[in-house]
């Protein structure tokens, strides 16, 4: 049986998880709501504030789905009553970030600069301190969607592993290479 399928999940107070008769689990708190479709290979089961999955047969790609759609609704409980953050550096000589409702403006070595408009379920805040890097924080209920919201922020100048100039995510490390050496 999947380790993480088999586990239940406990429902918080101020969150109400509702299950159609077609699969679709849908999760409200107070951060908002969220909608997934689960497979009808996985049984779901609501009772004393816990859900439980399980799946009909022991086929390999059923035990891996029991284990995908109980860390997605898991995510999806987490996120409507306590949210995601995530905290981006830009490092790098004149990087800069100003946000202005959701459209974040980056300026990141390039002869212009770029305009990233945020889905509306996403704020932005960006902050520049004086002597430090400027940082990039996000916030949201959905963590797929501010997973992609980052993802593609970072891809905009992905961090380069000479210098380690680029966007990165705090507290990630970027293995630095040896340049070139000059021979005598």
């Amino acid at each position: 049986m999947s380790r993480i399928g088999k586990l239940p999940i406990i429902i918080p107070d101020g969150v109400q998880v509702t299950v159609s008769d077609k699969n679709i689990v849908t999760v409200k708190g107070k951060l908002g709501e969220l909608q997934q479709v689960v497979d009808p290979a996985i049984t779901i089961k609501i009772n004393d504030g816990n859900i439980l999955f399980e799946r009909h047969t022991e086929q390999k790609n059923h035990k891996s789905m029991h284990g995908l759609y109980r860390a997605l609704i898991a995510n999806m409980i987490h996120g409507v009553s306590e949210g995601y953050k995530i905290v981006q550096e830009l490092v790098g000589v004149g990087y800069k970030v100003t946000a202005s409702g959701q459209v974040l403006e980056l300026s990141v070595g390039y002869s212009h600069n770029i305009a990233f408009e945020l889905p509306d379920e996403v704020k932005v805040e960006a902050k520049t301190e004086r002597g430090k890097s400027p940082t990039i924080t996000l916030t949201s209920h959905d963590k797929q969607l501010i997973g992609q919201v980052a993802a593609k922020i970072r891809s905009f100048r992905k961090p380069e592993p000479y210098k380690g100039k680029g966007i990165r995510f705090q507290g990630e490390e970027i293995k630095k290479k040896a340049g070139k050496v000059a021979s005598e």
